[in-house]
């Protein structure tokens, strides 16, 4: 009697102690209802609190809305309890959002909740939360974890920043939102979106997002929604490491390289960037396809790791020197790719650039090379270049289309595959729209070749696997028969360009039939003179281009 007794003493100690350590662990925080906008309707919240909570710079805290029971097949093996589990213990604040299944949570209608709990957060208030970080909380899919704080390269003070004491650079990071425990690989798609700053003192260093601009309030959501089309996405510092508008004095002139990215110095960080998320990548279930994703500053350093040019200088600086810096696809919004196209015209919105470069370079006239050389175009050497989606509104800067204008210009006499998307918004603003999203996520299929998820996209494209573009024959000397396959019906757009990508041919077809089709196309008509040429067909938007010769 006397050890039965023990033994019940013993069992029921044990399990108060179990409690307490489930409790030490995590504390639960309590459930509620929340308006989405993709069901129409409540869906359930859950919020657990951790132990040791992570906080940010000003003191609130780190938080992970954490999407569950989605629309489209979960790629991570773990179950949604482990995986919330592992994010209470790193410190997170987790609240749980259960879809239900939903036929409605899918790419890219779910976007639309991201917009909304990104808004809700940046504002101050989400699920009755008002101490969220607006600076350092994330949306993840179930099956999706995070590591934060992923050097990537050692910033060079004598670069860019001003304070005469900072003298010792500090680490520039990412952030990397990666599948747990998944039995297939996945791509990746990275964005340089962040801002890290350093203020004159060791209070302020290292201040991820700690300005005017946060995460929560970017409303970017082509990167957090793309676990929904089966694609990790990652976050990293932008190359220039200071606050806003500052910069070394160069010349007399400070904020000299105040709000833009050049080569060397953003080349070599970009291209360790990529190396970098391979390298880490591979014990993350990712495959090591990587996209490119770019807007505004974002888009300059993006920019710079398409090209194919072979630059020692660049691939022998930062980290994991030897693995592969090549990018598969990028979406580039308005940015700044080619530097000595700053002068082409006044008033168009670039004027900073107009003032600040000849400090740094010279005058562009006598020191045409050096301006070239810094650019991302420069980079652009053949048609190995990553194929490009860019994107822009016309009411944005006028400098932004011309420098768009200029760098298709480019990547169509190389041959590089590019297309283009407008109109989405107002101003200089990123893609939010379904329309919007699902060209860009279409696009980047294409290219990554993510694991089959249920998604929503609406089918604009088809991969150029099955387009089958043939020009017969080559080199045409009379007429040509052009013929291509169609996986579905849809409107056709058919151009033969010069080198310099201006049209001189152009007609439009509605195909009402998918399967092969034909136009002959008498070269003669059109008196060209002998050289070469670029065929441009566009399908619903996806551009395709061979290069012909005419005899």
């Amino acid at each position: 009697m006397k050890h039965r007794l023990e033994f019940k003493l013993g069992l029921r100690t044990a399990i108060v102690a179990m409690l307490l350590l489930t409790i030490s662990i995590a504390s639960y925080g309590g459930s509620g209802n929340w308006t989405s906008s993709v069901t129409g309707g409540n869906i359930i919240y859950t919020t657990s609190e951790p132990t040791t909570q992570l906080k940010d710079n000003v003191g609130n805290n780190l938080t992970v809305v954490y999407l569950e029971n989605m629309g489209f097949n979960k790629i991570g093996g773990n179950t949604n309890a482990t995986d919330v589990s592992w994010l209470l213990a790193q410190g997170y604040r987790v609240i749980e959002l259960d879809y239900a299944n939903n036929i409605n949570a899918v790419s890219p209608k779910i976007n639309a909740d991201i917009i909304t709990i990104n808004d809700a957060i940046n504002n101050g208030s989400f699920c009755g939360y008002t101490n969220c970080s607006k600076y350092k909380s994330y949306v993840l899919f179930e099956g999706y974890r995070i590591q934060r704080d992923v050097s990537y390269f050692k910033d060079d003070p004598t670069i860019y920043n001003y304070p005469a004491n900072y003298t010792v650079g500090d680490s520039i990071f990412m952030d990397i939102i990666y599948p747990a425990n998944a039995t297939v690989t996945v791509p990746v798609v990275l964005s340089f979106s962040y801002s890290n700053s350093w203020g004159g003192s060791e209070t302020y260093k290292h201040q991820r997002l700690n300005l005017g601009n946060t995460l929560s309030g970017f409303d970017d959501t082509f990167l957090e929604g793309a676990p929904a089309n089966g694609i990790a996405w990652a976050i990293a510092d932008h190359p220039k490491y200071c606050d806003w508008g500052q910069g070394k004095p160069v010349g007399g002139a400070n904020k000299a390289y105040g709000s833009f990215e050049v080569n060397p110095d953003a080349a070599q960080k970009v291209k360790s960037a990529v190396r970098t998320l391979r390298a880490r990548g591979a014990n993350m279930g990712l495959s090591g396809k990587i996209g490119i994703y770019g807007f505004s500053r974002g888009s300059d350093a993006g920019s710079m790791a398409i090209g194919d040019r072979s630059v020692p200088a660049l691939e022998n600086a930062g980290l994991h020197i030897g693995v592969s810096d090549d990018v598969q696809v990028a979406a580039l919004g308005s940015g700044v790719f080619d530097f000595t196209q700053v002068f082409n015209a006044t008033g168009d919105g670039d004027s900073n650039l107009e003032t600040r470069c000849p400090v740094v370079w010279g005058p562009l006239a006598t020191n045409q090379s050096v301006w070239e050389s810094q650019g991302s175009a420069y980079l652009v050497e053949t048609s190995a270049t990553a194929p490009v989606i860019f994107f822009y509104n016309t009411d944005d800067a006028a400098y932004y289309q011309d420098q768009i204008a200029k760098f298709k210009e480019k990547l169509t006499l190389k041959g590089v595959t590019h297309t283009t998307i407008t109109n989405y918004g107002i101003g200089h603003a990123v893609p939010k729209t379904n329309t919007s999203l699902s060209s860009l996520y279409t696009f980047f299929n294409q290219y990554l070749t993510p694991p089959n998820v249920a998604t929503g996209l609406i089918p604009l494209t088809q991969k150029e696997a099955d387009f089958q573009l043939t020009l017969s024959p080559n080199p045409v000397k009379s007429s040509a028969l052009l013929s291509f396959q169609l996986a579905n019906s849809g409107n056709v757009k058919i151009e033969i360009c010069n080198l310099t990508g201006m049209a001189l041919y152009s007609i439009d077809r509605t195909y009402t039939q998918a399967g092969q089709q034909s136009e002959t196309i008498l070269i003669n008509d059109l008196n060209l003179p002998n050289g070469v040429y670029f065929l441009k067909v566009n399908v619903n938007g996806l551009n395709t281009i061979k290069k012909f010769i005419k005899e």
